[in-house]
């Protein structure tokens, strides 16, 4: 089974999303920017290499949120990263066609996001709704 990894990388109410190029899988699709774990490499180093190569810029990677398995059989693992001071997004046009800053209702809102993706944002505002209940005393 291949793996792979994706970067949630969240600013205020935003998610970083790229939209792929005609050049990859999936042309013209909505997704969180990642990919293939190579071998020899862990989760970490991969994230920070694919984000290299895709948008130019270094990360730091927080924490796994989530594991999921795609409809192709691809293994991912879901981070949490955060981008470094001072780095630009410099996007690859071999492999991102362009990049953005949208809340959850706007990328729910895309046709083209892939259908991993909305699983994931189905379980990021589980989390959220929950985290938030419990911090301002509503939750059991």
């Amino acid at each position: 089974m291949q793996r792979g990894v994706v970067a949630v990388i969240p600013r205020g109410e935003q998610l970083l999303v790229i939209r792929r190029s005609q050049h990859v899988r999936a042309p013209g699709a909505f997704c969180f920017p990642g990919g293939a774990i190579e071998a020899g490499e862990t989760e970490s180093e991969a994230l920070r290499r694919e984000l290299r190569e895709e948008l130019g810029c270094e990360i730091i990677p927080r924490e796994r949120l989530w594991h999921s398995v795609t409809a192709w059989q691809v293994e991912l693992s879901w981070w949490l990263a955060e981008l470094a001071a001072g780095s630009p997004l410099s996007p690859n046009p071999a492999e991102v066609e362009s990049v953005h800053w949208l809340t959850v209702e706007e990328l729910r809102a895309l046709p083209e996001l892939l259908s991993s993706n909305r699983a994931f944002l189905d379980r990021w505002q589980a989390e959220w709704a929950s985290a938030g209940q419990q911090a301002d005393g509503t939750g059991d």
